[in-house]
């Protein structure tokens, strides 16, 4: 049986993403993402946390500025450091350096995407809608998955 062109494309670009990680481009190219998920938050939390792999494949050095999310008030672009033994957490000033030709992994405990004022709970399941924004790519939005409240970097349970 033949499928329609159209179809047949549709189905490759479908496979295409599912075996690359649902990794997505900037329109040039010169921006990857890769890995994106969320944790799940409890009902009433206003806040949740954004995590990928960001790699710049251009010759310039890039920032990860900040975002937007109809799921949330404000999305600004934060870190953890432990500062005389006293964990904190505070956006980034002028967003996160992504080195020419480099990768920056946002990870729990240490630099991620903040989603402030949530307007609903994030359940595992489902899935964020956020749009990035870099100091010289294109914007660029993504669908990020909600994975469990225990889940670890890798999108797993993480074990204690």
């Amino acid at each position: 049986m033949r499928l329609p062109l159209t179809l047949t494309a549709g189905l490759l670009l479908t496979i295409a993403t599912l075996t690359t990680g649902h990794a997505q481009n900037d329109a040039a190219g010169t921006v990857t993402v890769d890995h994106a998920w969320a944790r799940a938050t409890p009902g009433g939390a206003k806040t949740g946390a954004v995590y990928m792999t960001i790699t710049n494949n251009g010759a310039v050095a890039e920032r990860l500025t900040g975002g937007a999310s109809p799921d949330a008030a404000t999305v600004q672009v934060h870190e953890m450091k432990v500062v005389n033994n006293v964990m904190q957490m505070r956006e980034v000033p002028g967003g996160l350096a992504i080195p020419a030709h480099g990768t920056v992994t946002l990870k729990p405990g240490s630099y991620h995407v903040m989603l402030i004022g949530l307007k609903k709970p994030l359940k595992a399941g489902d899935a964020v809608p956020l749009t990035l924004r870099f100091d010289k790519a294109a914007a660029m939005t993504i669908n990020v998955p909600v994975e469990a409240m225990g889940a670890d970097d890798m999108g797993g349970m993480k074990m204690q």
